[in-house]
């Protein structure tokens, strides 16, 4: 389709205004957490490190950091497992209700956060606290991995239909059993897809909120959690800024590299 120099020119322009919406903000915040001014009066009129200081010497962020951290690793390794099989059973297998299945493993990242919360708090509440099991970490990963399968599905479900089963026969063919093929076959074509998969998982949980404020309980509190506890204390500004601007960091570092993955492998 061809496009007269008008409408190649406005469609750049609503390029560079909508990006300009979603990253200028966060470079305010990233420039802020070295300003040496705790009014932030804007431009800054010096730098300084010293909110990055305070932060790293502050125990409740390192503490928040470190859940933040244990959550998101628990609820990748969650979601690929059950993501990766999944995949499998709706690619490899036909049965009834197959795209059903589907469907019920997408869903979850199109509900609203709130309500998804809302639902696993009921259901904990309900279900597992008969059995002696509070709110609490283990609450938090089951959470976060509702929604983080999605991720790990959908990639290797992309990697399967590219990779067909020729391979797999091949490898059968040859007297491998289903396990040896697994390994030494599958799985090796399916590591980029996993790892960028996990990547996108971890981050999707290092940043969730409104789910952790459902499944969370006493004494757990993650990243995002402790920014918006200490947003409107008195002197918690230079340091939530300086938080804020690390989650960003750590938000992006692992798209970005998922990202490339994913770029690297669209050939395979």
């Amino acid at each position: 389709m061809s496009l007269s120099r008008g409408a190649r020119i406005a469609l750049r322009v609503a390029m560079i205004l909508g990006l300009a919406v979603i990253y200028v903000p966060l470079f305010v915040v990233l420039i802020n957490s070295f300003n040496a001014d705790r009014t932030f009066a804007w431009p800054p009129t010096h730098l300084t490190g010293e909110w990055w200081t305070r932060a790293w010497d502050n125990g409740g962020v390192r503490s928040a950091l470190w859940t933040s951290v244990k959550a998101g690793l628990g609820a990748t390794a969650v979601a690929c497992v059950l993501g990766t099989m999944a995949a499998f059973a709706v690619q490899r297998y036909r049965f009834f209700g197959r795209e059903t299945v589907s469907l019920l493993v997408i869903l979850p990242i199109a509900l609203p956060g709130i309500v998804t919360g809302i639902a696993l708090n009921n259901a904990f509440r309900t279900v597992l606290s008969p059995f002696g099991i509070q709110l609490g970490l283990f609450t938090v990963v089951v959470g976060h991995a509702t929604f983080c399968i999605v991720t790990i599905y959908n990639n290797v479900l992309a990697r399967l239909r590219r990779m067909g089963t020729s391979t797999e026969e091949a490898s059968a063919d040859l007297g491998a059993d289903t396990f040896q093929t697994f390994r030494y076959v599958t799985f090796p074509l399916l590591r980029s897809a996993l790892l960028a998969g996990g990547l996108l998982s971890f981050a999707l949980s290092f940043d969730e909120i409104i789910v952790t404020t459902f499944t969370s309980g006493a004494g757990v509190e993650t990243l995002p959690i402790w920014i918006f506890n200490n947003l409107f204390r008195p002197n918690q500004a230079p340091i939530v800024n300086v938080v804020a601007a690390a989650l960003i960091v750590f938000s992006v570092v692992p798209v970005y590299i998922a990202q490339r993955i994913s770029g690297d492998t669209r050939a395979i």
